[in-house]
């Protein structure tokens, strides 16, 4: 299982769309939105789990492709660091 980041989404983005989107390569497993805990709106990026092939081939069809007028960036998820800033 593959969890992919992706980036760049349109405010009024929801989970639906995005699960719609991804389907077309494959099984989504789960999808989240970030969203304004005020507004409830999307914040511009979310994530997607996907079996491994599946996720590679949609980085391969997705990454860049216009989505309601916004190229989208995808990628894998590469977890933060951890620990205190200075």
């Amino acid at each position: 299982m593959k969890k992919l980041f992706v980036g760049n989404l349109d405010a009024s983005t929801n989970e639906d769309d995005l699960k719609a989107l991804f389907s077309e390569f494959g099984t989504v497993r789960s999808s989240s939105l970030a969203t304004d805990i005020f507004s409830g709106k999307c914040r511009g990026f979310g994530f997607v789990e996907m079996e491994g092939h599946e996720a590679r081939a949609a980085i391969a069809g997705l990454d860049g492709k216009d989505f309601r007028g916004r190229p989208m960036k995808i990628k894998y998820e590469s977890p933060r660091p951890r620990g205190r800033r200075r």
